[in-house]
């Protein structure tokens, strides 16, 4: 991999470590249980549209295998499972954002989407996938106060690892321009388009 050392760095925040995210999904987690709030969608539900309109204008067959890095409550993932797609994995970090993910998805019937606890600022080997989308966790891993360059640099290393040949990386970013993330993303062969 090439280095990127010299790249522009986000100032370190909170929302970059495990224990803020934890906190915010343990929360969620008992609002769900006792009240049926499913929490926050993460850069609303316009941005779950977007994703969603690009994939249908796009054709991607609902069969496609894909995988949600950092799926948080897992409503990505019951949106495309709505709109037919049915060969769906989410991962996130948070052991407490998995439970939350498979009590809503219980609710939904939606039983066929596969979950896991992942960590993808560590080596790890998740399968290889047509499409990976990614709604704000490289931002988050970007906002690290501990070594955020590092943990870039495998999660790039472990997307890579995800995307079969044809593959598609779908990435919704609030902290990144489109060319700094091009920049992040220019060790290896990447392709973009806009959605």
């Amino acid at each position: 991999m090439e280095d990127n050392s010299n790249q522009i760095e986000l100032e370190p925040s909170e929302l970059g470590t495990k224990v803020y995210w934890d906190s915010i999904y343990e929360r969620d987690k008992h609002n769900f249980e006792d009240h049926g709030d499913v929490g926050e969608i993460w850069f609303g539900e316009d941005s779950e549209l977007r994703i969603l309109r690009w994939l249908t204008k796009s054709n991607v067959p609902t069969d496609k295998k894909i995988i949600d890095l950092g799926c948080g409550n897992g409503m990505m993932l019951i949106e495309l499972a709505r709109e037919g797609y049915n060969n769906l994995t989410g991962v996130d970090y948070c052991e407490s954002a998995i439970e939350l993910s498979k009590s809503i998805i219980k609710t939904q019937s939606m039983d066929h989407i596969k979950l896991q606890v992942a960590d993808l600022t560590q080596d790890c080997n998740l399968g290889v996938f047509d499409i990976v989308l990614d709604k704000g966790t490289f931002d988050a891993i970007s906002l690290s106060p501990e070594d955020a360059q590092s943990k870039k640099l495998i999660y790039l290393k472990n997307v890579s690892k995800m995307l079969n040949d044809a593959g598609l990386f779908v990435i919704t970013s609030c902290n990144w321009t489109e060319s700094e993330l091009i920049k992040q993303f220019s060790t290896g062969t990447w392709y973009y388009s806009l959605a």
